[in-house]
């Protein structure tokens, strides 16, 4: 017997991801889905990539009023900053629900006041069910808030060698390449194809990126460091590509110095066993086209002793493991379904 869900902020990319992963999953029905502006039109019409699926082309979007009536036993919220936090708190408590937004994602409510604003909405079970432990407390959760998607590659590249004592975490530097789709679906002059093609660029540089919190708030939870002893430097920047996320993370090796080897060893370890995060043979770096369409994380790592620094570069589709496709794998930890149910490593390409 499938499992009904509700998609809230269906019309948007994330939320269409989510369409496209719940209509071949072996174990979801959805029940309704819902959006702002696009309230009315059929899945088909806003997602012109789902307008060949026999059931799910015709499905009008609702009113998000209609989430709450839908008979759902799990709610997806696909909502901009702001938006969950009252959604959720007229769902009745038995009702799981998965969060792609940033509103339960940070437990300081300085840190919350200073990238976003408002009063603190408080914080849920973060949805990285790579962080030890974590998935065990996701399965017994109802409220998951997935975290954002240049913070799942940032996380994911750093947690183990951090936790290891291989770096440290008061000198950490992000880069991070991401396709247009992570600005989201509204209309902008800096995000049309005439800015975007042939060009890279940064933005939110100085630390104003709302992720960077995100990514300390991880690192100090996993080594158990003093507050405000984490410090990232991190540096977003928008490339011409639809989907996907590159990131370079460099952090200074600790007293004991080391090696790649002992780098590797390290994510060798902590994610051999985990269906999505793969880390590619010695001399192979990760690229973003890889993992399009893909659940999947790409890693590779190099120590550099002159320097005194370790590099960790991963790739993620955004649209993927940064958001839509974590939603679901978290999704199925609450329901006690396989982790891996309609989900994959395995990207498409060329």
């Amino acid at each position: 017997m499938q499992v009904r869900v509700a998609v809230v902020g269906a019309s948007g990319y994330a939320g269409g991801e989510l369409l496209r992963l719940i209509c071949v999953h072996p174990g979801l029905e959805l029940a309704v889905a819902t959006a702002d502006s696009s309230a009315g039109r059929t899945a088909g019409e806003v997602h012109a990539n789902l307008a060949g699926h026999p059931a799910l082309a015709n499905v009008i979007f609702e009113p998000h009023t209609a989430a709450k009536a839908a008979g759902a036993e799990l709610i997806f919220l696909a909502l901009p900053a702001g938006q969950s936090a009252p959604m959720a708190d007229s769902f009745d408590g038995d009702v799981k629900v998965v969060d792609l937004g940033p509103d339960f994602r940070l437990a300081d409510p300085a840190a919350w006041a200073r990238y976003y604003g408002g009063d603190h909405p408080g914080r849920w079970i973060t949805g990285l069910p790579e962080l030890p432990g974590t998935r065990v407390i996701i399965r017994n959760a109802t409220r998951v808030a997935a975290p954002g998607c240049y913070a799942t590659a940032a996380i994911l590249a750093l947690a183990p060698v951090a936790a290891a004592g291989l770096v440290r975490c008061d000198d950490i530097v992000v880069v991070a390449a991401s396709g247009t789709s992570g600005a989201g679906r509204a209309l902008r002059a800096d995000l049309l194809g005439s800015e975007v093609m042939g060009s890279v660029s940064v933005y939110q540089a100085g630390g104003g990126h709302r992720h960077t919190p995100e990514i300390e708030q991880a690192l100090a939870e996993i080594t158990g460091a003093r507050a405000g002893t984490v410090r990232v430097s991190f540096t977003p920047m928008l490339a011409p590509m639809p989907r996907g996320i590159l990131a370079t993370c460099t952090a200074r090796l600790g007293p004991e110095g080391a090696d790649t080897a002992a780098v590797r060893a390290v994510l060798a370890a902590a994610y051999t066993d985990e269906p999505f995060v793969h880390l590619l043979p010695d001399g192979s770096w990760p690229g973003t086209a890889a993992m399009a369409g893909s659940n999947g994380a790409l890693m590779q790592a190099a120590a550099d002793p002159r320097a005194g620094r370790a590099t960790i570069v991963v790739a993620i589709d955004n649209l993927g493991k940064g958001a839509a496709g974590q939603a679901i794998q978290n999704a199925n930890l609450l329901l006690g379904l396989p982790e891996t149910a309609g989900l994959t490593s395995i990207g498409v390409a060329p």
